[in-house]
C-alpha cells in the first residue's frame, strides 16, 4: 500500500474520529437540556398541586390576607383580591412560572445550549415549594402595608422600623420592578418609569409614579429584588433589566452624575425566609457553563422533555 493511500487512510479515520466525538458531546447536552427540563416540569407540577391542595403556608396566609384586608377597606377589596390570587395556581406568580417552562421548550435563537439548561435550574428552584412560599411574602406584605398596621409583615422588618429607618415608605413598593407584575417603560427623553401590568394597574394609584433612577438609589426592601430576582425573572426580562442598568448608568455618566445600581445592596430583612433563599443558587455554583463551548443546540426536537401537564 502506498504511503498516499495510508495518508489518506489515517486522515479519513480522524475525521470519523472528531465527527463521533463531537457527536457524543451533542447527544450529552440533549440528553442534560431533556433531564434539567423534565425535572423543572415536575417541581412546577408539585408545586401546583401543593396550591391547589392549600399546603403551602404562606400561601394560606395571603389569602387569610385578601380576606381580612377586603373587610377591613372595602375600597381596596378589588385589588387585595387580585393580589391575594398568587395563593393559587391560577395567580400571575405560579402562572409565570408554567409561561417559562413553554417559552424553554421552544427558546430564542439567542439561547444557546447553555442558557436552555441555567434557565431550566434556576426555574426548577423557583418551582420548589420553600422558595415559592418565601417569594410569597412580597404580595403578603403589600396587604400588609395597605391594612395600616392591622395585618403583620411576614419575613421583614416592620412597616413602622422600616420608616424610623429609612423615611416613608410607600404602601406597594415590595412589587416595584418585580417582572411578574410589570415592566420599566422608557419615554421619549429616555427616562424611565414602572409600568404595571393589566390587572395590576389600580396599583399605579396607591404607588404612584416611580422613576428608574430614583427607584434605584432608595428602594426598599423586598423579596424579589433582594433575594429572587434571578430565579423568578425570565431570561428575556433578565436582560431587559440588565440592558436598562446599562443605559441609565451611562446616561448618568455623561451627566455627571452617578447612578447607584438598585441591587448593588442587600436591604434589611428579618428573620423567617427558608434557608433556600439564603444559598445561591445551583446555576453559580454549577460547571454548566462548560457546555458553551460546544456551541449552540438550536431547533432540534430532542431538546425538549415532555411538557407541564397542568395547562391551566
Amino acid at each position: 500500500m502506498s504511503n498516499f493511500r495510508i495518508w489518506k487512510l489515517v486522515s479519513l479515520l480522524c475525521v470519523l474520529s472528531l465527527m463521533l466525538g463531537c457527536e457524543s458531546k451533542e447527544e450529552r447536552i440533549q440528553q442534560t437540556i431533556t433531564h434539567t427540563l423534565q425535572e423543572a416540569s415536575t417541581a412546577i407540577n408539585t408545586l401546583g398541586t401543593a396550591l391547589d391542595k392549600k399546603q403551602v403556608r404562606n400561601a394560606n396566609l395571603l389569602t387569610e390576607y385578601g380576606k381580612v384586608l377586603s373587610q377591613q377597606k372595602p375600597q381596596l377589596s378589588e385589588i387585595a383580591q387580585i393580589i391575594a390570587q398568587d395563593a393559587t395556581s391560577s395567580g400571575t406568580l405560579y402562572q409565570s412560572l408554567l409561561t417559562r417552562y413553554q417559552s424553554l421548550k421552544s427558546p430564542a435563537p439567542n439561547m444557546n445550549s447553555n442558557d436552555i439548561i441555567n434557565q431550566a435550574i434556576l426555574l426548577k428552584e423557583a418551582a420548589s415549594i420553600s422558595l415559592f412560599n418565601d417569594a410569597l411574602t412580597d404580595p403578603i406584605n403589600v396587604l400588609a402595608d395597605m391594612s395600616d398596621g392591622k395585618l403583620a409583615r411576614v419575613g421583614a422588618v416592620s412597616q413602622r422600623a422600616e420608616q424610623t429607618a429609612n423615611g416613608e415608605t410607600g404602601v406597594g413598593n415590595q412589587l416595584v420592578g418585580n417582572a411578574n407584575y410589570g415592566e420599566w417603560q422608557t419615554n421619549a427623553n429616555g427616562t424611565s418609569f414602572w409600568m404595571w401590568y393589566g390587572m395590576y394597574r389600580m396599583l399605579g394609584d396607591i404607588v404612584g409614579d416611580v422613576e428608574y433612577g430614583r427607584w434605584s438609589k432608595h428602594r426598599r426592601y423586598s423579596y424579589y429584588s433582594d433575594y429572587g430576582r434571578h430565579r423568578y425573572t425570565s431570561y428575556k426580562s433578565y436582560k431587559r433589566q440588565t440592558d436598562l442598568a446599562k443605559r441609565t448608568r451611562q446616561s448618568y455618566q455623561r451627566q455627571g452624575k452617578q447612578f447607584t445600581s438598585p441591587y448593588a445592596k442587600k436591604k434589611s430583612v428579618a428573620s423567617g425566609l427558608s434557608r433556600s433563599s439564603y444559598t445561591p443558587s445551583a446555576v453559580t455554583r454549577s460547571s454548566y457553563s462548560r457546555t458553551s463551548s460546544y456551541g449552540s443546540v438550536r431547533n432540534s426536537s430532542s431538546r425538549t422533555s415532555r411538557g407541564v401537564s397542568r395547562g391551566k
